[in-house]
Protein backbone atom coordinates (compact mmCIF):
# COMPACT_ATOMS: atom_id res chain seq x y z
CA UNK A 1 0.00 0.00 0.00
CA UNK A 2 1.11 3.69 -1.16
CA UNK A 3 0.97 6.60 1.57
CA UNK A 4 1.33 10.15 0.63
CA UNK A 5 4.69 11.48 2.40
CA UNK A 6 3.82 14.63 4.04
CA UNK A 7 4.21 17.92 2.65
CA UNK A 8 5.69 21.31 4.03
CA UNK A 9 3.70 24.91 3.66
CA UNK A 10 5.97 27.61 5.34
CA UNK A 11 3.76 29.33 7.91
CA UNK A 12 3.67 31.45 11.11
CA UNK A 13 1.72 30.40 14.54
CA UNK A 14 1.15 33.81 16.16
CA UNK A 15 -0.81 35.80 18.95
CA UNK A 16 -3.00 38.50 17.89
CA UNK A 17 -5.15 39.91 20.75
CA UNK A 18 -7.00 37.66 22.41
CA UNK A 19 -6.69 34.87 19.46
CA UNK A 20 -3.78 32.57 18.08
CA UNK A 21 -3.78 31.21 14.69
CA UNK A 22 -1.93 29.93 11.91
CA UNK A 23 -0.75 32.50 9.26
CA UNK A 24 0.34 32.02 5.72
CA UNK A 25 1.29 34.25 2.61
CA UNK A 26 -1.27 33.12 -0.39
CA UNK A 27 1.64 32.49 -2.59
CA UNK A 28 3.22 29.61 -0.19
CA UNK A 29 0.04 27.68 -0.22
CA UNK A 30 -0.23 24.83 -2.56
CA UNK A 31 -1.47 25.79 -5.81
CA UNK A 32 -5.08 23.93 -5.38
CA UNK A 33 -5.32 26.07 -2.37
CA UNK A 34 -4.65 29.48 -3.36
CA UNK A 35 -8.27 29.27 -5.05
CA UNK A 36 -11.43 29.61 -2.60
CA UNK A 37 -12.79 26.17 -2.54
CA UNK A 38 -12.69 22.60 -1.05
CA UNK A 39 -9.24 22.04 -1.78
CA UNK A 40 -8.59 24.73 0.55
CA UNK A 41 -11.01 24.35 2.97
CA UNK A 42 -9.28 20.76 2.98
CA UNK A 43 -6.09 21.89 3.91
CA UNK A 44 -6.47 24.01 6.26
CA UNK A 45 -9.21 21.50 8.36
CA UNK A 46 -5.56 19.25 8.23
CA UNK A 47 -3.60 21.81 9.46
CA UNK A 48 -5.86 22.52 12.51
CA UNK A 49 -6.89 19.30 12.77
CA UNK A 50 -10.44 19.10 12.38
CA UNK A 51 -12.54 17.69 12.14
CA UNK A 52 -12.37 16.37 15.75
CA UNK A 53 -14.89 13.89 17.15
CA UNK A 54 -12.94 14.22 20.50
CA UNK A 55 -12.78 17.90 20.07
CA UNK A 56 -8.99 18.43 21.28
CA UNK A 57 -7.30 18.90 17.80
CA UNK A 58 -4.82 17.35 19.12
CA UNK A 59 -3.43 16.32 15.82
CA UNK A 60 -3.09 19.87 14.15
CA UNK A 61 -2.20 23.47 15.28
CA UNK A 62 -5.21 24.43 17.12
CA UNK A 63 -5.86 24.55 20.73
CA UNK A 64 -9.92 23.52 20.78
CA UNK A 65 -11.01 26.68 21.56
CA UNK A 66 -12.87 28.99 18.96
CA UNK A 67 -9.90 31.80 19.89
CA UNK A 68 -7.57 29.16 18.66
CA UNK A 69 -8.94 27.89 15.49
CA UNK A 70 -7.99 30.37 13.78
CA UNK A 71 -6.00 30.43 9.81
CA UNK A 72 -5.49 33.58 8.02
CA UNK A 73 -4.25 33.79 4.35
CA UNK A 74 -2.33 36.95 3.66
CA UNK A 75 -1.14 38.75 -0.24
CA UNK A 76 -0.23 42.25 -1.23
CA UNK A 77 -2.50 43.92 -1.95
CA UNK A 78 -3.75 45.29 -5.58
CA UNK A 79 -6.52 47.68 -4.33
CA UNK A 80 -4.87 51.42 -4.21
CA UNK A 81 -4.00 53.08 -0.63
CA UNK A 82 -3.86 49.37 0.54
CA UNK A 83 -0.88 47.40 1.31
CA UNK A 84 -2.36 43.85 2.02
CA UNK A 85 -5.45 41.82 1.54
CA UNK A 86 -6.61 39.78 4.82
CA UNK A 87 -8.81 36.92 4.25
CA UNK A 88 -9.68 34.88 7.65
CA UNK A 89 -10.90 30.98 8.12
CA UNK A 90 -12.71 30.07 11.44
CA UNK A 91 -12.38 27.00 11.49
CA UNK A 92 -14.55 23.98 13.05
CA UNK A 93 -13.59 21.79 15.83
CA UNK A 94 -16.01 19.22 15.05
CA UNK A 95 -17.57 19.76 11.99
CA UNK A 96 -15.76 19.60 8.62
CA UNK A 97 -15.93 22.98 7.45
CA UNK A 98 -14.37 26.80 7.34
CA UNK A 99 -16.40 29.64 7.89
CA UNK A 100 -15.32 32.67 5.86
CA UNK A 101 -18.29 34.92 6.66
CA UNK A 102 -16.41 37.28 9.12
CA UNK A 103 -13.50 38.75 10.24
CA UNK A 104 -11.41 37.80 13.25
CA UNK A 105 -10.31 41.32 15.31
CA UNK A 106 -7.82 40.16 17.67
CA UNK A 107 -5.82 38.47 14.76
CA UNK A 108 -6.08 41.89 13.08
CA UNK A 109 -3.74 43.22 15.61
CA UNK A 110 -1.26 40.63 14.16
CA UNK A 111 -1.85 40.97 10.25
CA UNK A 112 0.61 44.42 10.06
CA UNK A 113 3.11 42.69 11.63
CA UNK A 114 2.83 39.51 9.78
CA UNK A 115 2.83 41.53 6.18
CA UNK A 116 5.86 44.10 7.43
CA UNK A 117 8.05 40.83 8.34
CA UNK A 118 7.11 38.46 5.36
CA UNK A 119 7.93 41.22 2.77
CA UNK A 120 4.35 42.22 2.18
CA UNK A 121 4.23 45.68 2.84
CA UNK A 122 6.51 47.93 0.25
CA UNK A 123 9.95 49.12 1.97
CA UNK A 124 9.94 52.31 1.33
CA UNK A 125 6.64 52.57 3.51
CA UNK A 126 8.42 50.93 6.53
CA UNK A 127 10.65 53.02 8.32
CA UNK A 128 13.55 51.88 10.71
CA UNK A 129 12.19 53.88 14.28
CA UNK A 130 8.33 54.24 14.71
CA UNK A 131 5.07 53.49 13.39
CA UNK A 132 4.45 51.67 10.36
CA UNK A 133 0.95 52.38 9.21
CA UNK A 134 -0.87 49.16 7.37
CA UNK A 135 -3.64 49.45 5.70
CA UNK A 136 -5.55 46.45 5.25
CA UNK A 137 -8.01 45.17 3.43
CA UNK A 138 -10.52 42.73 5.18
CA UNK A 139 -11.55 40.62 1.73
CA UNK A 140 -14.24 38.46 4.35
CA UNK A 141 -16.19 41.77 5.14
CA UNK A 142 -14.78 44.17 2.33
CA UNK A 143 -13.68 47.07 5.06
CA UNK A 144 -10.39 48.86 5.46
CA UNK A 145 -8.58 48.61 9.04
CA UNK A 146 -5.71 50.33 9.59
CA UNK A 147 -3.18 48.82 12.12
CA UNK A 148 -0.08 50.88 13.79
CA UNK A 149 2.90 48.76 14.12
CA UNK A 150 5.59 49.64 16.33
CA UNK A 151 9.27 49.30 15.04
CA UNK A 152 12.56 49.54 16.72
CA UNK A 153 15.87 49.06 14.30
CA UNK A 154 14.23 47.97 11.11
CA UNK A 155 12.19 45.31 13.13
CA UNK A 156 8.89 44.80 13.82
CA UNK A 157 8.56 45.22 17.64
CA UNK A 158 6.90 42.83 19.67
CA UNK A 159 7.62 42.77 23.20
CA UNK A 160 6.95 46.04 25.57
CA UNK A 161 4.57 46.88 28.76
CA UNK A 162 0.95 47.21 27.30
CA UNK A 163 -1.59 44.88 29.13
CA UNK A 164 -4.19 43.17 27.60
CA UNK A 165 -6.79 41.17 29.79
CA UNK A 166 -6.88 37.83 28.67
CA UNK A 167 -3.61 37.63 27.78
CA UNK A 168 -1.41 36.44 30.53
CA UNK A 169 1.94 38.55 29.34
CA UNK A 170 2.98 42.28 28.51
CA UNK A 171 3.67 43.00 24.85
CA UNK A 172 3.94 46.32 22.32
CA UNK A 173 0.69 47.95 21.95
CA UNK A 174 -0.91 47.80 17.78
CA UNK A 175 -3.53 50.43 17.27
CA UNK A 176 -6.13 49.16 15.44
CA UNK A 177 -8.90 51.70 12.94
CA UNK A 178 -11.61 49.72 11.96
CA UNK A 179 -12.82 51.92 9.31
CA UNK A 180 -16.47 52.53 8.70
CA UNK A 181 -17.64 49.41 10.28
CA UNK A 182 -20.67 48.55 9.51
CA UNK A 183 -21.56 45.88 7.11
CA UNK A 184 -24.05 47.45 4.66
CA UNK A 185 -23.30 43.71 2.52
CA UNK A 186 -25.16 42.08 5.30
CA UNK A 187 -28.96 41.43 5.80
CA UNK A 188 -30.84 44.55 5.09
CA UNK A 189 -28.08 46.73 3.75
CA UNK A 190 -27.40 49.04 6.94
CA UNK A 191 -26.13 48.91 10.20
CA UNK A 192 -29.38 48.13 11.89
CA UNK A 193 -30.87 45.52 9.06
CA UNK A 194 -34.15 46.25 10.58
CA UNK A 195 -33.76 49.79 10.55
CA UNK A 196 -34.69 50.28 14.82
CA UNK A 197 -32.14 50.52 17.47
CA UNK A 198 -33.76 47.85 19.16
CA UNK A 199 -36.39 44.98 18.17
CA UNK A 200 -38.73 42.58 19.67
CA UNK A 201 -37.49 39.03 18.86
CA UNK A 202 -39.66 36.23 19.15
CA UNK A 203 -37.53 33.07 19.82
CA UNK A 204 -39.52 29.81 20.34
CA UNK A 205 -39.14 28.16 23.67
CA UNK A 206 -37.30 31.40 24.99
CA UNK A 207 -39.90 33.85 24.89
CA UNK A 208 -40.02 37.66 23.52
CA UNK A 209 -36.86 39.33 23.67
CA UNK A 210 -36.50 43.13 23.34
CA UNK A 211 -32.52 43.03 21.22
CA UNK A 212 -30.42 45.37 19.38
CA UNK A 213 -29.23 43.75 16.19
CA UNK A 214 -26.61 45.64 14.53
CA UNK A 215 -24.10 44.82 11.64
CA UNK A 216 -20.62 46.50 12.63
CA UNK A 217 -17.17 44.92 13.31
CA UNK A 218 -19.55 41.89 12.79
CA UNK A 219 -23.21 40.83 12.98
CA UNK A 220 -24.14 41.06 16.68
CA UNK A 221 -27.43 39.80 18.20
CA UNK A 222 -27.35 42.21 22.01
CA UNK A 223 -29.65 40.76 24.46
CA UNK A 224 -30.24 41.96 28.05
CA UNK A 225 -28.97 39.99 30.63
CA UNK A 226 -31.75 39.74 32.83
CA UNK A 227 -34.18 39.05 30.33
CA UNK A 228 -32.33 35.62 29.95
CA UNK A 229 -31.57 35.10 33.85
CA UNK A 230 -28.03 35.90 33.43
CA UNK A 231 -26.22 39.29 35.51
CA UNK A 232 -23.97 39.79 33.21
CA UNK A 233 -21.07 38.92 35.52
CA UNK A 234 -20.74 34.97 34.62
CA UNK A 235 -17.55 33.22 33.86
CA UNK A 236 -17.13 30.33 31.13
CA UNK A 237 -17.99 27.74 33.54
CA UNK A 238 -21.51 28.73 34.65
CA UNK A 239 -22.56 29.20 30.88
CA UNK A 240 -20.27 26.20 29.31
CA UNK A 241 -21.10 23.27 31.23
CA UNK A 242 -24.94 24.27 30.99
CA UNK A 243 -26.32 22.27 27.89
CA UNK A 244 -29.31 24.11 27.97
CA UNK A 245 -27.65 27.40 28.36
CA UNK A 246 -25.58 26.53 25.13
CA UNK A 247 -29.02 25.67 23.37
CA UNK A 248 -30.89 28.16 24.38
CA UNK A 249 -28.24 31.04 23.02
CA UNK A 250 -27.96 29.17 19.95
CA UNK A 251 -31.87 29.19 19.25
CA UNK A 252 -31.92 33.05 20.15
CA UNK A 253 -29.09 33.42 17.42
CA UNK A 254 -30.54 31.30 14.58
CA UNK A 255 -33.42 33.68 15.21
CA UNK A 256 -31.59 36.84 15.33
CA UNK A 257 -29.92 35.80 11.75
CA UNK A 258 -32.82 35.02 9.95
CA UNK A 259 -34.27 38.71 11.42
CA UNK A 260 -31.08 40.41 9.93
CA UNK A 261 -31.28 38.81 6.65
CA UNK A 262 -28.14 36.64 7.24
CA UNK A 263 -30.21 33.62 6.51
CA UNK A 264 -32.92 32.42 4.90
CA UNK A 265 -33.88 29.54 7.48
CA UNK A 266 -32.85 28.40 11.21
CA UNK A 267 -32.02 25.15 9.83
CA UNK A 268 -28.52 27.35 7.85
CA UNK A 269 -27.62 28.56 11.30
CA UNK A 270 -25.47 25.62 11.92
CA UNK A 271 -23.15 25.96 8.80
CA UNK A 272 -22.68 29.53 9.89
CA UNK A 273 -21.47 29.27 13.26
CA UNK A 274 -18.45 32.48 13.14
CA UNK A 275 -21.70 35.13 12.53
CA UNK A 276 -23.94 36.25 14.00
CA UNK A 277 -22.99 36.54 17.87
CA UNK A 278 -24.78 36.73 20.60
CA UNK A 279 -23.76 38.64 23.29
CA UNK A 280 -25.61 40.12 26.99
CA UNK A 281 -25.14 43.09 28.84
CA UNK A 282 -25.94 44.58 32.25
CA UNK A 283 -24.94 48.28 34.23
CA UNK A 284 -21.72 47.91 35.97
CA UNK A 285 -21.07 45.71 38.56
CA UNK A 286 -18.48 44.01 40.73
CA UNK A 287 -17.23 40.93 39.93
CA UNK A 288 -14.08 38.49 40.03
CA UNK A 289 -12.77 38.10 36.66
CA UNK A 290 -11.35 34.32 35.89
CA UNK A 291 -7.53 35.29 36.51
CA UNK A 292 -9.21 35.92 39.72
CA UNK A 293 -8.56 39.99 39.25
CA UNK A 294 -11.13 42.47 40.88
CA UNK A 295 -12.97 44.16 38.53
CA UNK A 296 -14.67 46.83 40.36
CA UNK A 297 -18.14 48.72 39.22
CA UNK A 298 -16.23 52.25 38.82
CA UNK A 299 -13.88 50.27 36.17
CA UNK A 300 -16.00 49.69 34.04
CA UNK A 301 -19.30 51.54 32.20
CA UNK A 302 -21.23 47.96 31.33
CA UNK A 303 -20.79 44.80 31.84
CA UNK A 304 -20.90 42.12 28.32
CA UNK A 305 -20.65 38.58 27.68
CA UNK A 306 -20.61 37.03 24.27
CA UNK A 307 -21.47 33.44 22.59
CA UNK A 308 -18.77 32.45 19.80
CA UNK A 309 -18.69 28.96 17.90
CA UNK A 310 -21.50 27.97 20.31
CA UNK A 311 -19.40 29.00 23.81
CA UNK A 312 -18.85 31.39 26.11
CA UNK A 313 -15.45 33.52 25.25
CA UNK A 314 -13.11 33.75 27.85
CA UNK A 315 -12.33 37.76 26.39
CA UNK A 316 -13.83 39.31 24.11
CA UNK A 317 -13.63 39.23 20.44
CA UNK A 318 -11.91 42.07 18.74
CA UNK A 319 -15.05 42.12 16.56
CA UNK A 320 -17.54 41.85 18.99
CA UNK A 321 -15.52 45.01 21.01
CA UNK A 322 -16.15 46.97 17.83
CA UNK A 323 -19.85 45.95 17.35
CA UNK A 324 -19.56 47.06 21.27
CA UNK A 325 -18.43 50.35 20.53
CA UNK A 326 -20.60 50.79 17.75
CA UNK A 327 -23.81 50.09 19.21
CA UNK A 328 -22.43 52.51 22.72
CA UNK A 329 -21.85 55.55 20.37
CA UNK A 330 -26.12 55.29 19.74
CA UNK A 331 -28.16 56.44 22.38
CA UNK A 332 -31.03 53.97 22.88
CA UNK A 333 -29.25 50.56 21.83
CA UNK A 334 -29.03 47.95 24.64
CA UNK A 335 -25.53 48.88 24.87
CA UNK A 336 -25.53 52.24 25.15
CA UNK A 337 -28.65 51.69 27.84
CA UNK A 338 -26.73 49.61 30.08
CA UNK A 339 -23.84 52.12 29.88
CA UNK A 340 -26.03 54.71 30.90
CA UNK A 341 -27.81 55.92 27.96
CA UNK A 342 -26.84 59.64 26.63
CA UNK A 343 -23.85 60.49 23.49
CA UNK A 344 -20.18 58.83 24.16
CA UNK A 345 -17.53 58.13 22.04
CA UNK A 346 -15.86 55.74 23.75
CA UNK A 347 -16.74 52.77 26.25
CA UNK A 348 -15.03 50.69 28.95
CA UNK A 349 -16.62 47.51 29.50
CA UNK A 350 -16.13 44.19 31.55
CA UNK A 351 -16.04 40.38 30.07
CA UNK A 352 -14.84 37.65 31.94
CA UNK A 353 -11.20 37.99 31.99
CA UNK A 354 -11.31 41.78 32.48
CA UNK A 355 -12.12 45.14 31.03
CA UNK A 356 -11.37 46.47 27.77
CA UNK A 357 -11.72 50.50 26.27
CA UNK A 358 -13.16 50.81 23.02
CA UNK A 359 -13.92 53.85 21.22
CA UNK A 360 -16.52 54.69 18.37
CA UNK A 361 -17.22 58.18 16.18
CA UNK A 362 -21.01 58.12 15.16
CA UNK A 363 -22.93 60.67 13.72
CA UNK A 364 -26.85 60.63 12.66
CA UNK A 365 -26.97 61.49 8.97
CA UNK A 366 -29.96 61.94 6.86
CA UNK A 367 -31.79 59.87 9.43
CA UNK A 368 -29.58 57.25 9.53
CA UNK A 369 -26.61 56.49 11.86
CA UNK A 370 -22.81 56.21 10.56
CA UNK A 371 -20.67 55.31 12.46
CA UNK A 372 -16.82 56.47 10.32
CA UNK A 373 -14.65 54.45 12.32
CA UNK A 374 -14.32 51.93 15.60
CA UNK A 375 -10.68 52.36 17.58
CA UNK A 376 -8.69 50.55 20.11
CA UNK A 377 -5.21 48.52 21.00
CA UNK A 378 -4.49 45.38 21.23
CA UNK A 379 -0.83 43.40 20.86
CA UNK A 380 0.58 40.26 18.60
CA UNK A 381 3.47 38.33 19.29
CA UNK A 382 5.22 35.51 16.69
CA UNK A 383 4.80 32.23 18.56
CA UNK A 384 6.60 29.89 15.88
CA UNK A 385 8.00 30.22 12.30
CA UNK A 386 8.61 27.56 9.85
CA UNK A 387 6.75 25.24 8.33
CA UNK A 388 3.57 23.01 8.87
CA UNK A 389 3.32 19.56 7.39
CA UNK A 390 0.23 18.03 6.41
CA UNK A 391 -0.04 14.31 4.28
CA UNK A 392 0.11 15.36 0.60
CA UNK A 393 -3.21 13.73 -0.03
CA UNK A 394 -4.97 15.77 2.62
CA UNK A 395 -6.39 18.16 0.21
Amino acid sequence: MNHAPQIRIPATYMRGGTSKGVFFRLQDLPAAAQVPGAARDALLLRVIGSPDPYGKQTDGMGGATSSTSKTVILSASERPDHDVDYLFGQVSIDQPFVDWSGNCGNLSAAVGSFAIASGLVDASRVPRDGICTVRIWQANIGKTIVAHVPMTDGEVQETGDFELDGVTFPAAEVQLEFLDPADEGEGGGAMFPTGNVVDELDVPGVGTLTVTMINAGIPTIFVNAAAIGYTGTELQGAINSDAKALAMFETIRAYGAVRMGLIKHIDEAAQRQHTPKVAFVAPSSAYVASSGKQVAATDVDLLVRAMSMGKLHHAMMGTAAVAIGTAAAIPGTLVNLAAGGGERTSVRFGHPSGTLRVGAQAALVDGQWRVTKAIMSRSARVLMEGSVRVPGDAF
